[in-house]
């Protein structure tokens, strides 16, 4: 909704058509443009096929926005062999597919800016126990510093932002168990913050617009951390 906002024609890719749908819906309602796909960002072959649909509609990809992530609680210990490269492969996999598609389009335009949704726990340990998480996103960091000198000269930015202890769906789905209960989640949360409150999606959606916009246009391999000062 953000970059709709500001005039981009969005994109909205996601693993289910419906909530694809759904995002585009709100957006031309406010008369924008969206184009929903369905897709999975672990299979080459569907993201590809995501980037050739965008292409098709709209004739470049001036933004790339990397927003997909799951959290699985565990250790090395706990995590089979299979649950550690699924989250691998959602977090770290995920980027460098939507990256290595959508890359030839914006080198041949000469310029794009890519974002990438890290995580503050790939900055440091912030009090959970998922080991595949951290060390997906610290990869997810360190590919975003690479990937913007390889191709800084090429006119591609490549920036990332780590949110901090945010309040959206994903903690209700994949991090309540770590608490005695939701509320118990909440409140603890907010209060490990330095502002005395989670941040939110549109925190997180503001600096991604930023990023992607020509007022960042010498900014390039930040990691940038939306997290009230964690």
């Amino acid at each position: 909704m953000t970059f709709a906002r500001a005039g981009a024609k969005v994109v909205c890719a996601d693993i289910g058509l419906t909530a694809a749908e759904e995002t585009a819906g709100i957006i031309a309602a406010e008369g924008g443009q969206g184009l929903a796909l369905a897709g999975d960002v672990t299979k080459s072959a569907e993201v590809e096929a995501a980037v050739d649909r965008t292409v098709k509609a709209h004739g470049r990809i001036d933004v790339l926005h990397n927003n997909v992530g799951h959290a699985k609680m565990g250790g090395p210990v706990e995590l089979s062999e299979a649950e550690w490269d699924r989250e691998l492969d959602l977090n770290l996999k995920g980027v460098v597919l939507a990256c290595k598609h959508a890359l030839p389009v914006m080198l041949s335009q000469g310029r794009g800016s890519i974002i990438n949704i890290s995580s503050a726990a790939g900055l440091r340990y912030v009090g959970y126990d998922y080991a595949s998480y951290y060390a997906a996103k610290g990869a997810v960091n360190q590919l975003t510093v690479g990937l913007a000198l390889q191709y800084a000269a090429r006119g591609i930015r490549v920036n990332a932002i780590c949110p901090g202890l945010m309040d959206t769906p994903m903690i209700y789905n994949q991090i309540t168990s770590a608490y005695g209960s939701r509320e118990e989640m909440v409140a603890k949360r907010h209060a490990a913050c330095p502002t005395g409150r989670m941040g939110t999606a549109w925190d997180v959606a503001n600096a991604a617009l930023f990023l992607a916009s020509d007022d960042a246009a010498y900014i390039n391999a930040v990691i940038l951390p939306v997290d009230g000062g964690l």
